[in-house]
């Protein structure tokens, strides 16, 4: 992983939940908070929260006494997410590495954390920390995306990208996001912290968007795809987001001018 991939700052936290939010998080966001609720909880932690999208979901189904920790390691997306959360005595507000929690054993009853774990230097260290902090019978739930090529939107803006920049230059999404939606390597990472109860579960979804230029600029503006795009100039930013604006249209618009395709990931509990 380059030092570009965990870049979340400047316009990215913006442009990140106004256009990325909608197209691919949410309903991933309501999966997550169901699951964190199936059973009692009290004390939650998330980590890698992001802009905000599963604490917003969560926030509304938790118990009226519950504890909830928010957390993430980039400030910016932290304050975007305290931003657009309405004031919440249950919610604290940490900037946190997920890695090295600044939390006592058997503090919580469950940890989440949305589409964050592919960002780990250290997936079992991270898995392991979770863990470390979760009561004996508490559960750590979390997603990872699939394979780029069963996510339809990021697919495209890689093809596109990569048919206008230098072989190799523009592999962000493929190499981060969708680079580890390997289910056996998923549980044996989780076996190797110490977990022996692993439910993992393929989930897919139609994502759809008011119009073929949304997902284009989602990708291309609201990710660190950003900044392996943006060294070449502010006119290949916006050639890249026309071309696969184009090409987005051409292979799942309706004649409503939206566009819709499959987006696809895995759902983990652990225990």
């Amino acid at each position: 992983m380059s030092e570009n991939d965990k870049s979340f700052t400047g316009s990215i936290p913006d442009t990140y939940d106004e256009f990325l939010v909608p197209l691919i998080f949410e309903s991933y966001a309501r999966d997550l908070a169901a699951r964190v609720t199936s059973t009692p909880v009290k004390d939650v932690l998330e980590t890698a929260a992001g802009s905000g999208v599963v604490t917003r979901a969560l926030a509304k189904v938790l118990a009226p006494d519950a504890r909830y920790h928010v957390t993430d390691l980039n400030p910016p997306m932290l304050a975007r997410a305290r931003s657009r959360q309405t004031p919440d005595d249950r919610i604290t507000w940490q900037a946190t590495d997920a890695l090295d929690l600044p939390y006592p054993d058997d503090s919580f009853d469950a940890v989440c954390c949305q589409f964050g774990v592919m960002f780990f230097p250290d997936r079992v260290k991270g898995y392991g920390e979770a863990r470390r902090v979760l009561r004996p019978d508490g559960r750590f739930h979390f997603n990872v995306w699939d394979t780029i090529g069963a996510n339809a939107f990021a697919d495209v803006v890689t093809q596109v990208a990569g048919t206008l920049l230098p072989p190799g230059s523009v592999n962000f999404l493929a190499r981060t996001p969708h680079g580890h939606g390997n289910p056996d390597r998923i549980r044996a990472d989780l076996e190797a912290a110490g977990y022996t109860d692993i439910v993992i579960d393929q989930v897919t979804e139609i994502s759809t968007a008011p119009h073929p230029s949304h997902p284009a600029v989602a990708y291309v503006r609201g990710t660190p795809l950003f900044g392996e795009i943006a060294p070449h100039g502010d006119a290949m930013v916006d050639r890249v987001i026309h071309a696969a604006t184009e090409e987005i249209a051409a292979r799942y618009g309706a004649e409503d001018g939206s566009v819709s395709a499959q987006i696809q990931g895995y759902v983990i509990s652990a225990g």
